[in-house]
């Protein structure tokens, strides 16, 4: 039997269209979303301002703070530690996923982040797709391992 293909070039040029459609709307959503996720961040630091004990959780309702898309913490390690010309702490690429999120850079992110990265470089490590080198000072240096 002959393996026969139909073309509909009416029914995948409007299938096309309808992707890039979805495509874009998906890109708008994102922002969207990035953008009220700062906008809660703000309220809830407002919120401290007149009431540091107030429990902004009750209130937010995140299921995890700052949460990342699946593998964009991976996916950014990655692609910074190819990218860079020598070795990076693992505070370099805390710093820079906040910058790239539009994050508040206050102490509680920092030490959710960099729990993060550092999980993320552990497991890394351990499929041998980084190395450690040893710098000077608190941090290690993180490399691409070659």
């Amino acid at each position: 039997m002959k393996n026969v293909t139909y073309h509909c070039p009416n029914t995948v040029a409007g299938l096309v269209e309808k992707r890039r459609e979805l495509a874009a709307l998906l890109k708008r959503v994102r922002a969207e979303e990035k953008k009220i996720v700062c906008d809660l961040d703000h309220v809830d630091a407002a919120i401290r301002l007149f009431d540091p004990t107030a429990d902004t959780d009750r209130i937010v309702r995140y299921p995890t703070k700052h949460r990342a898309k699946k593998g964009e913490v991976v996916r950014l390690v990655v692609r910074m530690l190819k990218d860079a010309d020598h070795p990076l702490t693992a505070l370099d690429i805390v710093h820079a996923q906040v910058k790239a999120r539009g994050l508040k850079a206050d102490d509680a992110t920092l030490v959710i982040m960099r729990k993060r990265i550092g999980a993320c470089l552990t497991k890394l490590k351990n499929d041998g797709v980084v190395r450690v080198v040893p710098q000077a000072g608190l941090y290690q240096g993180w490399e691409i391992a070659r």
